[in-house]
């Protein structure tokens, strides 16, 4: 099993990072393997509406990094979406990100569906709940499992490292990270349960 940590943050060493280090962490060290990739590294494109999606099934033909993205989606078991709050929602990295893997996924074979799925959001002040919303909207629309924590998975902070201030937020991306790892394996157990029934 593994689990996929995208981080929308435009800089690299964030706070969103930070808290991303910490759920994967967590899931970590309950055995299931992690990956981060930070979208401040990467080039994706807005969706442009070509529809060659449409055609060519579970591709985009937009060439930037989007694709290789893509295939790492294709093969995780679960995915967490991470964003801090830019003017009140979530960044564009991160939604060109998630419009496009919908509109390829959607119109090909869906690799989403049934996976694992939670957002983690970093702000300043305010805007969590619409961003929450966004990425827990992309999980849905993709028919997705999305497990909870002990509160949204959301914290504060606004320079690099004060997200660790915030004990409770921190403390929700590990629980997050906790139910994560036990859904998995249940969902796993099960798969092989159904298989051994068949």
């Amino acid at each position: 099993m593994k689990v996929l940590g995208i981080v929308g943050s435009p800089r690299k060493g964030g706070n969103t990072e930070i808290l991303m280090r910490e759920t994967l962490q967590t899931i970590s060290q309950n055995g299931i393997e992690v990956e981060t990739i930070l979208l401040a590294d990467k080039n994706i494109q807005p969706c442009n509406a070509c529809l060659v999606c449409k055609k060519k099934k579970n591709f985009c033909a937009i060439q930037d990094d989007f694709n290789p993205i893509l295939e790492k989606i294709k093969k995780t078991d679960g995915l967490i979406l991470g964003s801090p709050v830019y003017f009140g929602s979530a960044t564009p990295n991160i939604k060109a990100l998630i419009d496009r893997v919908g509109y390829v996924f959607r119109n090909g074979e869906n690799f989403l569906e049934r996976k694992v799925g939670a957002p983690l959001v970093v702000a300043r002040r305010a805007g969590h709940n619409f961003t929450f919303a966004q990425l827990l909207c992309f999980f849905f629309i993709m028919g997705m499992i999305v497990p909870g924590s002990s509160y949204w998975g959301i914290a504060f902070g606004r320079e690099k490292g004060t997200v660790l201030q915030d004990e409770e937020g921190i403390n929700t991306a590990r629980k997050l990270g906790e139910n994560i790892a036990w859904l998995l394996k249940k969902l796993a157990n099960t798969q092989v349960l159904r298989t051994e029934r068949d």
